[in-house]
C-alpha cells in the first residue's frame, strides 16, 4: 500500500501533473485500494485548513501584492542604488540589497524573482553586465525572501509543530542577513575581476534622504509586522490584515499609484495564488494522514537512528535529504510533508526545534534556485532570456556562499535560535 502512494505520486510528477494534485490522486488511490470511507478524504482535506494561523497567508500574499503593484519595488531599487552604486558592481549589490528589503513585503522567494527581477534584469544588461550573470544574481538573492520574516514556509512549519511563529521569524533573521552580505561580497569580487560598470559619481546626502524618505513607507511595513508579531501586540493573522490596510493607505494616499483597478487585479493575484496554497495544504494534510496511518515517520526514525545517533551525523543527512527534496517539490509542500517527520528525528538527538525549522526551510530554499526544478531559477532565466545552462554557470559562486551560511545554520545553534532568545530575553 505504501509502494502505490509513493509509486504513484512519484510517477504524476514525473508527469509533470502539479504537486497538489499529484498528492490528492496518490492519496484517492490509497484511498480506493484501502476500501476507505471517501467522506473521510473530504474530511481530512478541510480539517487541515481549519488552523486560524493559516488566514494570514492570504493576507500577506495581498499585502506584497498591493505595496508591488502600489509602486513599492522601484523605490526600494533606486533607495538600494543610491546607497551603493558608486561601488564598482554596484547594481548588482543593489539588486540583492532590494532582495533583502522585499522579503520583509512578500514573504517568498518567486515574487522576490519576478517583481526586483523584471526591474534589474533589464537595467543590468543596459548598464554593461552579462545577462547571465544578472539572472543568477537575482535567482540566488530572491532565496532570502523566504528567510527573512515574514515568510510561508517557517508560517506553515509553525503551524503543523505548535512552535513559536515569532520566535522561528528572529531566528531567520541573522541567517538572512549572512546570506545577503555573503552574496554582496560575492558580487564585488566578480564585478572587479570583471571590472562591471559603477554609478559615474557617488550619490549626494540629499539623493540619498530623497530615496530613503520614498522607500520608508515600505520598509515601515516590515517593521509593523515585525514588532506587532514579535511583541505579542497581534498575531500573525492580525499582522497580515494590518499590512493589507497599510498597503492601501500607502498606495492610494502616498504613493498614489493604486487605483480601483489594480486593486482589484491585486485581489485577483491574491485570490489565484491563495487558492493554490490552501488547496496543497489540504491535499498535503491527507498524504500526512496515510504517512501516520502507515507508521512512516516512525520507521525513519528509527532507520536513521539505527544508522547513528551522533547528532551531528543526522543533521549532515536530514541536509542532504532536504536540499535533494528541495530540488524536486515546491517549499511549502515539502514543509508539509517533511517537517513533522524530521522534527521528531533531530529533537531525539537534541537539536532545537526553532533552529531545524530554520535548518528545514533554508535546504529547501536553496533548492529553489537548484536545477532541475528551481522555479527561481527559471523565471530569471525568462525574464533575462537567457539559456538556463549559462545562467546556472554563473549562479554557482552564489550557491557555495549560500551553503556556508547553510553550514552555520546547522552546527551553531546561536546563530539561529541562540539570536532568537536574546532579543527575547529567554
Amino acid at each position: 500500500m505504501v509502494g502505490l502512494l509513493f509509486g504513484s505520486f512519484l510517477v504524476l510528477l514525473a508527469l509533470n501533473v502539479p504537486v497538489a494534485f499529484s498528492l490528492a490522486l496518490s492519496s484517492f488511490a490509497y484511498f480506493i485500494i484501502a476500501d476507505m470511507p471517501i467522506t473521510m478524504f473530504t474530511q481530512r482535506f478541510f480539517s487541515g485548513l481549519d488552523v486560524f494561523t493559516l488566514l494570514c497567508i492570504p493576507g500577506f500574499i495581498l499585502a506584497g501584492n498591493l505595496m508591488n503593484l502600489g509602486g513599492i519595488t522601484e523605490k526600494l531599487i533606486n533607495f538600494c542604488n543610491k546607497c551603493v552604486g558608486h561601488i564598482t558592481g554596484g547594481l548588482a549589490i543593489a539588486n540583492v540589497a532590494s532582495s533583502m528589503l522585499f522579503a520583509g513585503i512578500s514573504g517568498t522567494a518567486l515574487a522576490d524573482t519576478v517583481s526586483v527581477g523584471g526591474v534589474l534584469i533589464p537595467a543590468m544588461k543596459d548598464d554593461g553586465y552579462d545577462a547571465d550573470f544578472s539572472c543568477a544574481v537575482t535567482a540566488a538573492s530572491s532565496c532570502v525572501g523566504p528567510i527573512i520574516p515574514p515568510s510561508m514556509p517557517m508560517i506553515m512549519a509553525a503551524t503543523l509543530s505548535g512552535l513559536s511563529v515569532s520566535k522561528l521569524f528572529l531566528a531567520g533573521m541573522l541567517p538572512g542577513i549572512l546570506m545577503g552580505l555573503g552574496m554582496m561580497l560575492v558580487c564585488v569580487i566578480i564585478s572587479k575581476k570583471r571590472n562591471y560598470p559603477k554609478a559615474e559619481k557617488r550619490a549626494t546626502f540629499k539623493e540619498i534622504l530623497i530615496a530613503s524618505k520614498e522607500s520608508i513607507w515600505a520598509i515601515l511595513m516590515t517593521v509593523i509586522i515585525l514588532l506587532g508579531i514579535i511583541g505579542g501586540i497581534v498575531t500573525p493573522t492580525e499582522a497580515s490584515i494590518l499590512a493589507v490596510m497599510y498597503g492601501i493607505f500607502v498606495g492610494f494616499f502616498i504613493y498614489k499609484k493604486l487605483t480601483i483597478k489594480t486593486l482589484l487585479l491585486a485581489m485577483k493575484q491574491t485570490a489565484v495564488s491563495s487558492s493554490a496554497v490552501m488547496a496543497l495544504v489540504g491535499f498535503a494534510n491527507i498524504f500526512a494522514y496515510i504517512l501516520s496511518k502507515e507508521q512512516i515517520p516512525q520507521l525513519i526514525a528509527q532507520t536513521m537512528l539505527s544508522i547513528t545517533d551522533n547528532k551531528y551525523i543526522i543533521l549532515i543527512l536530514v541536509n542532504l535529504l532536504l536540499l535533494f527534496v528541495g530540488m524536486f517539490m515546491e517549499t511549502i509542500a515539502a514543509i508539509l510533508i517533511l517537517f513533522p517527520v524530521l522534527l521528531g528525528v533531530v529533537t531525539a538527538v537534541g537539536v532545537d526545534p526553532i533552529q531545524f525549522g530554520v535548518i528545514a526551510v533554508l535546504n529547501l530554499v536553496l533548492g529553489l534556485c537548484t536545477p532541475p526544478v528551481g522555479v527561481c531559477l527559471f523565471a530569471a532565466a525568462n525574464i533575462g532570456k537567457e539559456k538556463l545552462t549559462n545562467v546556472i554557470r554563473e549562479l554557482t559562486p552564489f550557491l557555495v556562499s549560500n551553503f556556508i551560511v547553510l553550514g552555520l545554520v546547522t552546527f551553531v545553534p546561536a546563530i539561529t535560535v541562540g539570536f532568537a532568545n536574546l532579543i527575547l530575553g529567554i
